[in-house]
């Protein structure tokens, strides 16, 4: 599944280890924005250490599911770029 990840942590100590946490499923596409595809079995490890690396009750995070028909719509304004996906591109 395709996700957009996107993270309002208040602590530089929680959201540096959210961060750094991230790359290890999605890309890094903006200050607080990860994206990319997830395989359904990664999935629940993801949302697990999103779950176990905030403050639920001062910090926030959204996980966006963009389905195969919507990702072709997508508009990058400015100097973004689009993240590609294949095979070679997945961790499992």
């Amino acid at each position: 599944m395709y996700v957009i990840v996107a993270y309002d942590v208040v602590s530089d100590r929680v959201r540096r280890r959210l961060h750094k946490a991230l790359h290890g499923f999605l890309e890094h596409v903006q200050k607080s924005v990860f994206e990319g595809e997830v395989p359904e079995p990664r999935y629940a490890d993801l949302i697990r250490m999103i779950e176990t690396e905030i403050d639920r009750r001062i910090d926030t995070v959204r996980v966006f599911h963009l389905c195969a028909r919507c990702r072709p719509a997508t508009e990058i304004i400015g100097t973004g770029t689009f993240v590609e996906t294949g095979e070679e591109d997945m961790i499992v």
